[in-house]
């Protein structure tokens, strides 16, 4: 891929080591340009405001401002900037949150040197890339689509209810039902959709289009 000017890359990573090691390794590589390593969301968005990177390479289990909620505030403070992920976790909301909050890619941190360098050089390009793991999971977001298919008019109605924030008592006024019978709803809607918390079927409504994000 030809890249005519260097990629500016922005590290953020709250352990040392690996900070470090993502740092040596991409500056063996001509055609990117380490503008900076940060510890912490905080100090990269510091950071980012005078180099102005082209892609920033980020964790999101950190502490204080986690990867997650830091790409909004970089979408907002440097919109040209492209985020793309680094984490060792496969989680399917993981995933789906960074996509959903404006991130162009997502790597897990196993993966080779090799994919790391073409995941940058393909989000920097204006494109997306997902490691092979990540991609095997968002394929399941399909599966689980259809999944939703299964469930009743009443179990759709306690999700739209579920996502709106309302508690288990909420939703049992409104639809005038037991608590108890709301909660069973709602372990089979879980079950159904392989979907393990609360947060995560408020997500799966907004991103399949049930409710306003």
């Amino acid at each position: 891929m030809s890249i005519p000017n260097p990629i500016k890359v922005l590290l953020v990573d709250n352990h040392p080591l690996v900070l470090d090691g993502l740092k040596a390794i991409l500056e063996t590589y001509d055609h990117i340009d380490v503008v900076g390593a940060a510890p912490s969301a905080r100090s990269a968005l510091d950071i980012a405001r005078d180099a102005g990177p082209d892609v920033v390479l980020m964790d999101i289990n950190m502490p204080e401002l986690n990867g997650l909620d830091a790409i909004e505030l970089f979408k907002e403070q440097s919109p040209a900037t492209k985020l793309l992920m680094l984490s060792m976790h496969d989680s399917r909301e993981y995933i789906s949150t960074s996509v959903m909050y404006g991130a162009s890619g997502y790597i897990l941190k196993d993966v080779s040197t090799e994919e790391i360098i073409e995941a940058i050089e393909t989000v920097a390009a204006g494109g997306t890339f997902f490691s092979t793991g990540v991609s095997d999971v968002l394929l399941e977001r399909g599966d689980r689509a259809q999944k939703s298919k299964a469930l009743t008019t009443r179990e759709q109605a306690i999700l739209l209810l579920i996502a709106a924030g309302k508690s288990n008592k909420d939703v049992a006024a409104t639809l005038d039902i037991s608590a108890r019978t709301v909660e069973t709803h709602r372990k089979n809607i879980k079950k159904k959709l392989g979907i393990a918390t609360t947060a995560g079927l408020t997500r799966y409504a907004i991103e399949n289009g049930l409710v306003g994000g």
